[in-house]
């Protein structure tokens, strides 16, 4: 699916892409409206409801991905409730691997998420995949979400890549479809972002269901 000899770049989503997005789902979908909930002496129900309006209502923005942010405005310690529930962060299938064999054939391999610092910090702790990037890079040091092209050239800025050669592979067909305005050639969105949902019918995309699609050959 990939002609590797035209890769110097490769940039990796984390939520979603390298790891299961079952995770983060559970998490503000569940986790997070149960414990509101209890704190103010809501129904469940009626607590998602509140919930998810407001969460809808930042989707794209550098605030939505903020465990700060959310920290203050929903009056819970955020990155404390992630730790409740952190049995549920787990690594897409051949990830490690792919990883491997990406450095293995010569690539740059770069971690690119838009997840705050605290989430990312607590995954990666928790994954040990750390080691397996030369660099990681987290939107907020930005102030722009990749849904943004401008977050492109600043990342450009500070981790020089050709547009040419750098595949991308993310599952937001947001980000994906920014990657494009800016230039990047090679682009692969992924079919099952949460293993425990519906695998999606990707449109604009190729899309993969697992690393082992595109996996370097030596």
């Amino acid at each position: 699916m990939i002609d590797w000899k035209n890769i110097q770049s490769v940039l990796l989503d984390m939520d979603g892409t390298l790891l299961d997005l079952h995770f983060d789902n559970h998490f503000w979908l569940e986790h997070v409206p149960l414990r509101y909930a209890e704190q103010h002496g809501l129904d469940t129900e009626a607590a998602k409801a509140e919930l998810y309006a407001r969460f809808h209502s930042m989707e794209g923005t550098m605030e939505w991905y903020c465990v700060d942010y959310w920290s203050r405005e929903l009056g819970l310690d955020i990155a404390l409730l992630k730790a409740e529930v952190e049995h549920l962060i787990a690594v897409h299938p051949h990830v490690p691997d792919f990883l491997a064999a990406a450095r293995g054939a010569g690539k740059r391999v770069v971690l690119v998420t838009n997840a705050h610092m605290k989430s990312l910090t607590l995954k990666m702790e928790r994954t040990r995949l750390a080691g397996h990037f030369d660099a990681v890079i987290c939107a907020h040091e930005f102030g722009r979400p990749k849904e943004d092209p401008r977050f492109w050239q600043r990342l450009q800025e500070c981790e020089p890549f050709d547009p040419r050669h750098t595949l991308l592979v993310d599952d937001s067909l947001a980000v994906l479809r920014s990657a494009r305005q800016y230039g990047i050639q090679h682009l692969f969105a992924v079919a099952q972002p949460d293993t425990r949902g519906a695998r999606r019918d990707v449109t604009g995309f190729p899309a993969i269901n697992n690393f082992l699609e595109i996996m370097p050959r030596t």
